[in-house]
């Protein structure tokens, strides 16, 4: 019996053959969308800051790498965002989906939070998904679709993580102005997690763990395989219907419209 979380959505999408980017690939969520993709069928473009990471995920699901590339990329810097798009066109021709998934997540109340912090995580959380979205959206075919990482905290809040759920906010409130402007031709949809067990979390868990826990419905932390279930069901044609969305992965510690 597949523990809870731990199973995969992936027959009946139709995904085979397309293209995807992908960026915070090396990270836990980013990891396990790209994996899900790959064993969909897709093409990937995989980047992230942490090269040795994201080529080593490229030659764990392809060694050949004809159906897998790995790009070094600083989300902060727009010129990689438009080195990135220009080798998945130079490479694979197209574009059909985009999941700009790189992020940070620090614990500091703003008490003690410098300007440097607040202008890291934004530049990261938020900046990042402009540049990106900016640039491949151009070369995004007829039916594609990009999905955004927001989080529970951009819609209920978090202590201790102003700047997080600010970036936050500020990329769901992104989400929803951009498919409006980009229907029908372009889905845009975002996922929100809640707690999700990867190694950004680590020290927040080992303070707040038991609390958290306590009080999410689901008695459990999050896994990344189910957040990006939701992920790939966004860009598959099972949510043609779905435009401007924020799919919640959070145990039920949020439950809002």
């Amino acid at each position: 019996m597949q523990k809870p979380g731990h199973t995969a959505l992936v027959d009946g999408l139709d995904l085979k053959d397309h293209v995807a980017i992908i960026t915070g690939a090396a990270g836990g969520i980013g990891m396990a969308i790209a994996r899900l993709f790959h064993q969909a069928g897709t093409k990937l473009v995989l980047a992230d800051y942490d090269e040795p990471g994201v080529s080593g995920l490229a030659s764990e699901l392809d060694k050949t790498r004809t159906r897998v590339i790995p790009v070094a990329y600083d989300a902060t810097n727009p010129s990689d965002a438009d080195a990135l798009v220009e080798q998945c066109i130079s490479r694979f021709g197209q574009i059909d989906h985009l999941v700009p998934a790189a992020g940070i997540f620090e614990d500091q109340p703003i008490e003690k939070m410098t300007d440097e912090q607040w202008r890291r995580t934004m530049s990261v959380n938020l900046d990042g998904v402009f540049y990106v979205c900016r640039r491949a959206i151009p070369f995004i075919r007829p039916g594609g679709s990009i999905v955004t990482i927001s989080s529970g905290a951009a819609h209920s809040g978090s202590p201790g993580h102003v700047h997080y759920s600010a970036s936050k906010g500020g990329v769901l409130a992104f989400t929803k102005s951009l498919a409006k402007e980009l229907a029908p031709k372009i889905r845009v949809n975002t996922v929100s997690p809640g707690t999700i067990d990867t190694p950004m979390v680590d020290e927040y868990m080992k303070k707040h763990g038991p609390d958290w826990i306590s009080r999410t419905p689901a008695g459990r932390i999050g896994t990344v395989l189910e957040v990006a279930n939701a992920v790939v069901f966004l860009c598959s044609g099972a949510s043609s219907y779905t435009f401007g969305q924020a799919i919640h992965v959070n145990g039920g510690s949020y439950m809002g419209g």
